[in-house]
């Protein structure tokens, strides 16, 4: 069966199905006030169990593997989710349980509606917050590797390969490594942080299979293909054999790929390529430096305006920034402004129903309207310039106009800090991503107006194509190597070049092999994807010529 490979890597061991609980809500109603006092009790319980649960993971895990459970004791202690839990137990008069079940079901559904597969991902994480808090407050039960489990292994002498419908980030920083070699399921996406713990501990790992897992069984023969995405059940002993052997393969292709971390990207003829990545996270940025990143082509900041109740302060916004700057020593990091609305909305910020939200009011949009939210994060990201090497990257820009908006909002606030005598970087960059088809085609005027461009091929894809990229009846029609969409990725690189300006590109067309060969032909020389990508893509840049690139790219 096929799913997504979140992990590379092959794994041949017996099946361990974990089967999920279904929460479901009692309806129960409060009759007294005493009661509604005892179940806010509860809750608190619940909450400080919780906390204990995560805080005694800590002494197990690796750093990477801290920063995750970081944000779910972040979201166990939300003010917010204190609060609607309260009011939904005093006001409705809910039990604790259906309380946290509703209030987490809301916020798991708020994510999962989003485009952007990063933010989407982080459902999984409000969900386990949720799902600890509820068993804490049920009978404290919850899914764990035990007794079958461990009889597997004894029968077999082969590790586990674990089979769920979904797995939380805690679940598998809890596994015991000495027992489970790799895992698939039924949801999950590239970016969630179940992918990105099997990554640091090198589990292969398969997700998106659907409803086809349900037929396997504890014991049943599993080889799990990471690489290819790929889950065999029962196989014949020939092709295990065969998978036995690429599993060699890969072994000694990883640590040749190990080798190249420290090497330069620079092609057979010489010319230098800038690999960098796409983060949102301090444990974004660890990974990245781990994985060879020379730098930040895309820092994502909406998630510390989504996990909160109100805007964050400019202060609260520098210490954010600053916190990567640090990380991210004297290598480049590009901070994106705000980008809401559309599929990320803010509860805390009232947006108007949208027939199509996605070509509405949302990222530079909303920002230009609502000067103050904007000039308080350039402020605040001016204010921690200080701390590295940053640069400005402005989102969903469509025209000029936009952008000398955009240009004079950021010398008001330059202005701000001059006169209050606080330090920033005078010459900081800016630039915008070119996502909107209308950018693109007019790259040549824009290309005059700013520091550099940023190409956005997620958008500009479904853009041109009118193609939704999560709508799986037109996924065939989304295709980001038809002729319309490279060629106005070939216009920008060109124009950009023509005016003397640096080109980019941040979308997953930059991490992904096939293509390297021809974006070096048509010119781009700075890539930033996902950090587990760039050993991969180096390893073909410098085994690559560009001169031959350009020789053969043709369109």
């Amino acid at each position: 069966m096929k799913g997504i490979g979140v992990s590379p890597g092959i794994s041949i061991g017996k099946a361990y199905v974990l089967r999920q609980r279904k929460e479901v809500a009692s309806g129960v109603v409060l009759t007294d006030e005493s009661a509604v006092l005892q179940e806010i009790g509860r809750y608190g319980e619940a909450v400080k169990l919780s906390v204990k649960e995560v805080q005694e993971l800590f002494e197990k895990v690796v750093k990477e593997e801290r920063d995750i459970l970081e944000v779910q004791l972040e979201l166990l202690q939300d003010p917010q989710l204190e609060t609607d839990v309260r009011t939904r137990i005093s006001s409705d008069k809910m039990t604790a349980r259906d309380a946290v079940l509703m209030v987490i079901g809301l916020a798991v559904q708020v994510f999962e509606q989003m485009e952007d597969e990063y933010l989407k991902a982080r459902a999984a994480d409000v969900r386990d917050a949720g799902n600890r808090i509820v068993r804490n407050l049920s009978d404290g039960t919850g899914r764990n590797l035990s007794g079958s489990a461990g009889s597997l292994i004894s029968n077999s002498g082969e590790g586990l390969i674990i089979i769920a419908e979904d797995l939380s980030p805690s679940e598998t920083i809890g596994m015991d490594r000495s027992k489970v070699v790799g895992f698939a399921t039924q949801s999950g996406g590239k970016t969630s942080h179940v992918a990105i713990v099997a990554r640091l501990r090198g589990l292969p790992a398969v997700v998106g299979c659907g409803g086809e897992l349900d037929g396997i069984v504890d014991g049943d023969r599993v080889v799990l293909d990471g690489n290819q995405g790929l889950v065999l059940v029962n196989p014949d002993a020939s092709i295990v054999d065969e998978y036995r052997k690429k599993r060699e393969i890969f072994i000694q292709e990883v640590r040749r790929l190990e080798t190249l971390k420290d090497q330069p990207a620079v092609t057979t003829d010489g010319v230098k390529i800038e690999l960098l990545a796409n983060i949102a996270t301090a444990e974004d940025m660890e990974q990245a430096l781990a994985f060879g990143a020379e730098g930040v082509g895309l820092f994502r900041t909406e998630l510390l305006f989504m996990e909160r109740d109100s805007f964050p302060t400019e202060d609260e916004q520098v210490e954010y920034y600053k916190t990567i700057l640090l990380q991210a020593g004297n290598r480049i990091v590009t901070i994106r402004t705000l980008d809401i609305g559309g599929d990320k909305p803010l509860p805390y910020l009232e947006l108007p129903e949208e027939d199509n939200p996605f070509l509405g009011y949302r990222a530079i949009r909303i920002c230009l309207d609502r000067k103050d939210i904007f000039l308080t994060q350039l402020k605040a990201i001016l204010r921690a310039s200080v701390f590295g090497k940053c640069r400005i990257m402005l989102p969903m820009i469509s025209g000029v106009r936009e952008v000398q908006q955009a240009r004079a909002i950021l010398e008001e606030a330059k202005e701000e800090l001059f006169r209050s005598g606080i330090a920033f970087d005078t010459s900081i960059k800016m630039g915008i991503m070119i996502e909107v088809p209308s950018a693109a085609v007019i790259a040549d005027l824009l290309a005059k107006e700013v520091d550099f461009f940023s190409i956005g091929t997620n958008d500009l894809c479904q853009y041109v194509l009118a193609a939704d990229r999560m709508n799986k009846q037109i996924k065939d029609l989304y295709d980001p190597y038809h002729p319309a969409v490279l060629r106005l990725i070939r216009f920008v690189i060109e124009q950009g070049h023509l005016q003397g300006i640096p080109v980019g590109m941040c979308g997953e067309l930059a991490g992904d092999p096939q293509a390297t060969s021809l974006l070096l032909g048509m010119g781009l020389t700075e890539f930033s994807m996902n950090a587990p990508a760039i050993p991969t893509i180096k390893d073909i840049l410098i085994q690559s010529s560009e001169a031959a690139a350009r020789k053969n790219f043709q369109l």
